[in-house]
């Protein structure tokens, strides 16, 4: 439904453009309405314009904190046109409907940029202009918002190519906008309330969350907070204040085990998983991923998602870790756990994790889903002449949720339900792959009748070629390459299995 301006209310700070706005509107015949320093721009003109004290019958008062905060402006605004008790009630008051609003916001985050007095910091907040913008957004049906000075282009574009005309479409747009421009304005004021500072442009912060000062970033020289709600994913039972990051690694900790539904432990290094086991046996799944690397495990994060007994709570006590993540403890298993005063507890709990990430990036920020895809048996297919066997293909499974939570170029070998190796954050596939298998060789594992995970497909046959020499009989990868039948043939010739998943796993 198109709606033609006919009268519009103008209450802006920055002038800059606002001359091709009224001229444009005087020309078309619109009725105008202006506050304050914008009336007297308009006047100035020689335009027409009508103070919004004849609307209001009072003047602005309190130093100018109060303008436009009246029944008489606010009805105009929020009265539906196909209302009939709104019709009666506009025509009985006398009150005049306007179809525009224009608004441009006391600079707030400009005066706390500038290094501006507490005092002259709040009276840069706007009160009547946050409330102008929210209303003519409610009412976008009959109403066109003009949020701020970034959208005055869209305005004249209006008044000189559309003749006063706003589709539906587009007052909801601006709708859209003004909110985010609402919302973002009021998330600089509680930032500033709250942190005596803005925050990065693009941090919104939900209303149950927490911000809470950290030690020390990735390095003793960055200032670092955490802003969220740690009481949701985990209670912390024992031990000193989680840094920056032991919150990456508990992070990474907890995305990883989610994925694993029989029983098990990980052990978390800048991370990537060092170590990684599944058992029926909880005290099994831990031995067999401490061997996987003893070395690294000192100093890391272990995790586990079932409850720890006193039985592995004292075969984890031998070893100097940070942080240690559980569904549950035993009293006793406590007991033996909290010797270490520093050592940090942890009982993860339930929780929805987000289905979004975002990171920063040069001057913006940098959204994406998460990685939600874990891989069962109905994503494989066979490209080989040799099939995977039973067991082949539940590690080439297990493997895979490992590659997956481990930075590219990632490759994983595992066996019988045991990390064997991993070559992690290489800049070539075949690099993380001679990694991994040095790593492996080192620990005194046998790699024959091991399998290979890759997180993102084999560009050249190489790495199937080295696999084979180094013992392993099947691989799992996402395929994609346009070379993908290289693989294959080369897997054929060595008689080694391989399936595709055709889901990529890239984690940088």
């Amino acid at each position: 439904m198109e709606i033609q301006l006919r009268s519009a209310l103008l209450s802006v700070y920055h002038k800059d453009g606002l001359d091709k706005i009224v001229d444009g509107l005087h020309r078309l015949g619109v009725i105008i309405y202006a506050t304050g320093g914008t009336f007297d721009f308009i006047k100035e003109r020689g335009i027409p314009v009508i103070p919004v004290e004849d609307i209001t019958g009072y003047p602005s008062i309190l130093g100018g904190r109060v303008k436009t905060l009246h029944p008489g402006v606010f009805g105009g605004i929020l009265a539906k046109r196909n209302d009939q008790v709104h019709q009666e009630e506009m025509k009985k008051h006398q009150l005049p409907f306007i179809d525009l609003v224009v608004v441009d916001l006391y600079p707030f985050e400009d005066t706390v940029k500038a290094g501006g007095l507490a005092e002259a910091i709040i009276e840069k907040i706007d009160i009547g202009g946050i409330s102008l913008i929210r209303g003519a957004a409610k009412n976008f049906n009959d109403v066109l918002i003009i949020p701020s000075v970034n959208d005055y282009s869209l305005l004249i574009d209006v008044i000189e190519n559309h003749n006063g005309n706003t589709s539906l479409e587009i007052r909801r747009n601006q709708a859209q906008k003004a909110f985010g421009v609402s919302s973002h304005y009021d998330g600089a004021i509680n930032s500033w309330f709250t942190h005596g500072k803005l925050m990065d442009d693009q941090v919104q912060m939900p209303l149950n969350w927490e911000s809470r000062t950290l030690r020390y970033g990735e390095n003793p020289h960055h200032k670092a907070m955490f802003h969220g709600n740690m009481a949701e994913v985990f209670t912390q039972l024992h031990g000193k204040e989680l840094s920056y990051n032991n919150l990456l690694d508990v992070d990474a900790a907890i995305a990883l085990i989610r994925d694993f539904s029989e029983p098990s432990v990980a052990v978390i290094k800048h991370n990537n998983a060092c170590g990684l086991a599944s058992d029926s046996n909880l005290l099994t799944a831990w031995e067999k991923a401490f061997a996987g690397d003893p070395v690294s495990a000192f100093g890391g994060i272990l995790v586990a998602n079932r409850e720890i007994t006193l039985e592995v709570a004292e075969a984890m006590n031998s070893l100097f870790f940070e942080v240690l993540l559980a569904p549950g403890f035993t009293e006793e298993a406590l007991q033996v756990l909290q010797s270490k005063k520093n050592r940090m507890i942890l009982k993860t709990n339930t929780f929805i994790a987000p289905k979004t990430i975002f990171r920063s990036a040069m001057n913006g920020v940098l959204e994406q889903d998460a990685d939600q895809i874990t891989e069962t048996s109905s994503h494989l297919k066979n490209v080989t002449q040799k099939e995977a066997s039973a067991s082949e293909i539940n590690d080439l499974l297990f493997a895979n949720k490992i590659v997956k939570h481990s930075k590219s170029n990632a490759i994983v070998l595992a066996k019988n339900g045991q990390l064997l190796a991993s070559g992690v954050g290489q800049t070539s596939r075949v690099d993380a792959l001679k990694q991994a298998i040095a790593k492996a060789e080192h620990f005194g594992f046998s790699l024959e009748g091991a399998v290979m995970a890759s997180d993102a497909f084999f560009p050249f046959p190489d790495c199937v070629e080295i696999a084979h020499q180094a013992g392993i009989t099947s691989v799992i990868q996402p395929g994609g390459s346009m070379r993908d039948q290289e693989s294959v043939d080369k897997a054929n010739e060595l008689g080694i299995s391989m399936v595709i998943t055709g889901v990529r796993h890239f984690k940088h």
